[in-house]
């Protein structure tokens, strides 16, 4: 770096909120640092969504094995932790250097360590000082803090993502998608014990509950125990392993095990930046942003998880990375964000999909519609696969035929929900996406007599 240590632009982030910024202002001339304290690609990349996905896919092989038993296939099927561990490294341990490799080849300076502003447009990178025209803050979410005993005992999601052996008891703290993705990738590969905890009378608050509600008996037929309305009140440690102690409307209970599992959500990574410093606003729920990402000190954007923005959805922060980059280039707030419709998935083995208006929601609103609910366990395309949980919810409107919203459970709903999803944003009604011809037999072929 040398000892010129100012910049046109500094981007706090190494992840997908980040670094498209980074690369196009690069692109464009101008003088670009990217700093961030973990090893460059994000939670997604690196500590969440891909590598959790790579589990989820060797657990698959069990789920069809176990599915498949008695109609043909004759298979035996058991899960190597340190393997299917190794097999997710195949991927997560390559991306640093690529995406260093990437940025670097781009013009982008790229640096490690702790950042905290001093100024309105200075900062300290592991005491070392430097400024900049712009900044760009990307720095992603982190486990909220629980605030209970023993709490410095919880493993996180990180942490269970790198684990070299399985354990064979296991609590998950929480009932969000890290705690319920985690909790079948841990039963299916084997653990003997596993125990969701949900301080809420479901888990996955935001999800459908009638589809929840057909997860949740999925859930259990898989060996999990789903105990709901379990509030943790605190986490000890012995020889034996951890007793979790948790309050129910029932009364005071503990279950014990071998690992904890923070699973209780996420809040933006913002502490240790000084913000104030930097004349920056922020809330708990993030940087404050405008509809075009500028913080409140104009010459700072903010994008992703740690801006209290759009979803905490890895789509979103690149979508919204690519909307503060061309503003930040075009010198005024020329592009504002505009959400199309957005999907979600939770990556249990049935997924649960979601994209639009929940029928409460809707409701809310004072939409008149109509509300299509089927169970589709008899549906060729879930007995073809031996699925026995699967069904859907699609809310249209009565007045337009418009798709409000579409919830799906069951196979082939994490490429469902993204076809209601492109049909929403494209304005078709429900008879339009009737007359569409989809390839047959296919988990798309079903769309039309969802709705």
């Amino acid at each position: 770096m040398g000892n010129d240590k100012r910049f046109d632009l500094i981007v706090i982030g190494g992840g997908t909120g980040g670094n498209g910024v980074s690369r196009m202002a690069a692109q464009a001339g101008w003088k670009v640092a990217s700093i961030d304290s973990l090893p460059f690609g994000g939670t997604c990349a690196l500590r969440g969504c891909d590598p959790k996905k790579m589990l989820i896919a060797v657990t698959e092989g069990v789920e069809w094995a176990r599915n498949l038993e008695g109609k043909g296939l004759e298979a035996r099927t058991s899960v190597n932790w340190p393997g299917m561990i190794a097999f997710k490294r195949t991927f997560t341990d390559a991306m640093p250097r690529r995406i260093e490799g990437g940025l670097e080849k781009a013009g982008v300076t790229v640096l490690h360590g702790e950042t905290r502003f001093t100024g309105r447009d200075k900062i300290e990178v592991n005491g070392e000082p430097l400024s900049a025209r712009h900044f760009h803050i990307a720095t992603g979410a982190r486990p909220m803090t629980l605030n209970i005993p023993g709490e410095e005992l919880l493993s996180t999601s990180t942490d269970f993502l790198e684990l070299a052996e399985r354990p064979d008891r296991v609590v998950f703290v929480g009932g969000g998608f890290i705690a319920m993705e985690f909790a079948h990738i841990s039963k299916r590969a084997g653990a003997r014990e596993v125990t969701v905890l949900e301080m809420m009378k479901r888990p996955l608050n935001n999800f459908d509950p009638d589809l929840v509600e057909i997860l949740s008996e999925a859930t259990a037929d898989l060996g999990i125990d789903l105990r709901t309305e379990a509030k943790v009140l605190k986490v000890e440690k012995n020889d034996a392993g951890f007793a979790v102690t948790y309050q129910t409307p029932k009364g005071t209970q503990t279950v014990r095990c071998d690992l904890v599992v923070h699973a209780t959500g996420r809040v933006p990574n913002i502490d240790h930046l000084n913000l104030e410093a930097a004349g920056v606003e922020y809330s708990r729920k993030g940087i404050k942003v405008s509809p075009f990402l500028r913080t409140t000190n104009p010459a700072i954007f903010a994008a992703g998880d740690c801006a209290d923005s759009g979803p905490n959805l890895t789509p979103i922060s690149a979508y919204e990375g690519r909307i503060a980059g061309k503003n930040l280039l075009a010198g005024k707030d020329e592009r504002a964000v505009n959400y199309p419709p957005i999907p979600s998935v939770v990556f249990t083995l049935p997924q649960v999909a979601s994209v639009g208006l929940s029928e409460a929601a809707a409701r809310d609103k004072g939409l008149d519609f109509d509300t299509h609910f089927g169970n589709t366990a008899g549906w060729y395309s879930s007995l073809r696969v031996g699925a026995r949980y699967s069904g859907y919810k699609i809310l249209v409107d009565k007045g337009t035929g418009k798709i409000l919203g579409a919830h799906l459970i069951g196979p082939g709903a994490e490429e469902q929900i993204n076809l209601f999803a492109m049909a929403m944003a494209a304005g078709l009604d429900a008879n339009r996406i009737k007359g569409l011809i989809f390839a047959y037999p296919s988990f798309a072929s079903d769309i039309g007599s969802m709705i």
